[in-house]
């Protein structure tokens, strides 16, 4: 996203006051630098922290505390730099506030805030830096007697000698009674001495060493020379300490070394944490939350607002910015001062927002698609400088970007076209419209032309919206109306701002004498555009009406067809088991059970795609048909016309059926076979002597064997080969155990190991 469309949609001034939502000054700087995102699936995780973090609110807020700018302390460890006590410190303090947050993180619940807890993985506690510096560092930073025995020993001394140096001093001014010269009674340091501070007219009275004077000259400080020798002493005791300090920041400047790699991923952690809470923070100002974002989600904004006007608390009026699917523009008209450009602008930074992903204030519900680009042609682009007006500006800055636009990409035109001839202009930007639909580019563009709001009507892919005004105020309402286009209202406006009526008065004769009045055709057009919508709709309902109509008919047929199968199935076994007991003879055996064959086919007929009419068209490779003898859908995979057969795949299953059994409406491509379904039986040319139950659940597979067991005994079949595959024999001994029950069945047995071997079991029928 270049610099020029973020400054142009105050993306900048945005951050800003981002930044202020941080506690600390890295998360400041962090949210100052936020940039737009392309990666959908890190912004998808930036989505899930920031839904937990709004759950957990509270929580956040106890994680995250202060803690110092670092960057030049990693830079003096990658330099091999020894550190100082404000190093260390900023170090310690760090350490302390992450010590503070991942025990809050920690805490949160494990399936509420799994992402936010799943951001502790990148932290690796620096545990021997962590109590180095405990041990070393005074809460204010400095270092701490008990750092080293040196240490300790020096400042021990350097006590002694300073309590010794103040009772002297005491002992000197009550002997010498001197209290008269004195400007302080205390003692005092110069130059890094214990010294007294005297008027300068005394100086010559006492013995001693003048090391300074006061800015007015008034004081001098004295160094008596009882206190000589102690000073003396006291400056070789402050270089020991200085040496044995400098080896302790050694010290610990090797510790923190050798956890650097950890504390700088705490370091960007913490960070990370100090944003996620402004964004925390952010929402809960602007009532906002994340889009959804995606190559194919809709451009649909619900009650969307400017985010720099709600964060200054201007309380500006939401509106709804959609295009319907195969829409990529939107044209929007309307007076002068109604929110045209401000329509634009907030589409524009909720967009960079939202690739930033930061809460946005819209309604829930809203989306965006993935835009990688976004272009911005609003305001004055004239240069003096260059020599360009606001038209040439503006047609260069198209030029240049015309290269990168293309159907991932989002331009913003605000008056594109402006700024010369106005017939030229709207047909250049009509022209500039439709070679960014040709590029399928998104498009939101504003305008006062007729001719463009006119295209914005009479184009599919293009949709009108106007800025609303009140009919009884003529106020703006700062809202859309879509499908219709609005006047540009110039003198409303300008009588509105107080121009004088006279200007206004001979400007309305103008217009009426130049016949360029154009309300009357954008009324026309508006009542044209709205009849059009409500011919759309009722077709739409008329569409969703027959959809569950034809839904209620194919429901009640499959009832009925379930119905005559389980009626057909009980009298077949009951005709079966009176010839086998002798009650009933052959021929009325087959006769009968050739009556219920005929009134199952009668049904089947009725109830396959199309009602049993006839299609001419012919099925080919990748399409979907229906196979009557299943009852489900599946995808041609190939086609022998020879033998006037058709390999399908049926979920998974792959056979060759006649091609008579296959009815066909149309080429529809299908990525995969539709489920089976149990209601469905094979039909009269259907009955094969084979059935793959491979892959099917033990239910289906049941069902589908008893089907083609009737079938068969229908067909007059004496032989039936069921294939089970062998896998772990589950499926095999189902088959068995339900062949054992089934009335029609001789004997079964598992197939040659050259017809399948123990993956197929032989039936034998009566």
């Amino acid at each position: 996203m270049d610099s020029r469309t973020l400054r142009l949609l105050d993306y900048f001034d945005l951050l800003d006051h981002f930044g202020k939502y941080a506690r600390s000054e890295p998360g400041a700087r962090a949210c100052r630098e936020l940039r737009p995102c392309l990666d959908s699936s890190r912004l998808e995780v930036e989505s899930v922290l920031l839904a937990e973090a709004l759950q957990a609110a509270s929580e956040i807020a106890q994680a995250v505390s202060s803690f110092p700018e670092l960057q030049g302390v990693f830079a003096c460890l990658k330099q091999e730099v020894v550190l100082d006590e404000d190093g260390l410190w900023g170090l310690q303090t760090l350490l302390q506030a992450a010590d503070q947050a991942r025990a809050v993180i920690g805490g949160l619940d494990a399936e509420r805030c799994a992402a936010l807890r799943a951001t502790m993985t990148q932290v690796s506690w620096p545990e021997r830096t962590w109590m180095a510096l405990n041990r070393c560092l005074d809460p204010d930073g400095g270092l701490k007697d008990e750092s080293s025995p040196e240490l300790l020993s020096v400042r021990q001394e350097l006590r002694r000698i300073q309590s010794q140096c103040t009772r002297k001093v005491n002992d000197y001014l009550r002997q010498e009674k001197i209290e008269a010269y004195l400007q302080d009674e205390y003692l005092t340091i110069s130059a890094d001495r214990y010294v007294l501070a005297i008027k300068s007219n005394f100086k010559g009275r006492l013995q001693g060493i003048i090391h300074d004077y006061s800015q007015t000259g008034e004081t001098c400080y004295f160094e008596p020379m009882l206190l000589v020798e102690l000073n003396n002493t006291l400056q070789e005791l402050k270089q020991e300490e200085r040496e044995a300090k400098k080896k302790v920041l050694r010290t610990l400047t090797s510790t923190v070394s050798q956890d650097g790699q950890r504390i700088r991923a705490i370091f960007d952690w913490m960070v990370d944490l100090d944003v996620l809470l402004a964004k925390v923070l952010l929402a809960r100002d602007i009532q906002g939350q994340s889009v959804k974002l995606g190559e194919e989600h809709p451009l649909q904004l619900w009650q969307a607002r400017h985010p720099l006007l709600v964060i200054n608390r201007e309380d500006p009026r939401a509106v709804d910015i959609e295009l319907k699917p195969g829409q990529r523009g939107l044209i929007i008209s309307g007076g002068n001062s109604g929110g045209k450009t401000v329509c634009l602008k907030t589409l524009g930074l909720i967009s960079l927002m939202a690739l930033s992903a930061l809460p946005v204030p819209v309604r829930e519900g809203s989306s965006l698609p993935l835009w990688k680009r976004i272009f911005v042609f609003i305001g004055d682009e004239q240069s003096l400088q260059e020599h360009q007006s606001t038209f040439t500006a503006q047609i260069d800055h198209f030029r240049s970007k015309w290269p990168e636009m293309d159907a991932s990409c989002l331009v913003l035109l605000d008056e594109f076209g402006a700024g010369t001839d106005p017939s030229q202009g709207a047909a250049l930007a009509q022209g500039v419209m439709d070679a960014l639909l040709e590029k399928a580019v998104w498009i939101v563009a504003a305008t006062h032309f007729p001719a463009l709001k006119a295209y914005g009507l009479t184009r599919d892919q293009v949709r009108a919206a106007t800025v609303l005004f009140d009919p009884q105020t003529q106020m703006p309402l700062y809202t859309l109306g879509y499908d219709q286009v609005g006047g540009s209202r110039a003198l409303d406006v300008a009588r509105d701002r107080g121009l004088p009526a006279e200007i206004l008065r001979r400007a309305e004769e103008y217009l009426l004498l130049d016949g360029k009045d154009s309300s009357q055709l954008m009324s026309r057009l508006n009542e044209l555009a709205v009849a059009r919508e409500q011919e759309i709709l009722a077709l739409q309902e008329q569409k969703k009406d027959l959809e569950e109509e034809q839904k209620r008919l194919r429901d009640r047929l499959e009832r009925q067809t379930q119905q005559l199968l389980e009626e057909i199935r009980a009298h077949s076994r009951e005709v079966v088991a009176e010839w086998k007991s002798g009650k009933r003879k052959r021929k009325q055996t087959l006769r009968d059970l050739a009556a219920d064959k005929d009134r199952l086919r009668d049904q089947l007929q009725s109830e396959g795609p199309g009602g049993g009419q006839q299609v001419t068209q012919s099925p080919a490779p990748g399409d979907q048909v229906y196979y009557r003898s299943w009852g489900r859908k599946g995808l041609v995979r190939d086609i022998d016309a020879k033998k006037s057969r058709i390999k399908l795949d049926l979920g998974g299953v792959t056979l060759w059926v006649p091609e008579n059994e296959v009815e066909f409406r149309g080429h529809q491509t299908s990525d995969a076979a539709s489920t089976p379904s149990s209601s469905r039986v094979p039909s009269r040319s259907g009955a094969t002597g084979r059935v793959d139950l491979r892959g099917m659940r033990s239910d289906e597979a049941m069902t589908a064997l008893q089907q083609h067991v009737d079938y068969a005994l229908l067909h007059g079949r004496n032989e039936m080969e069921i294939i089970h595959g062998r896998g772990t024999g589950a499926l095999r001994k189902a088959v068995q155990e339900e062949l054992a029950r089934l009335p029609g069945v001789v004997e079964f047995c598992l197939a040659d190991e050259e017809q399948g071997g123990d993956g197929v079991t032989i039936v034998r029928l009566q």
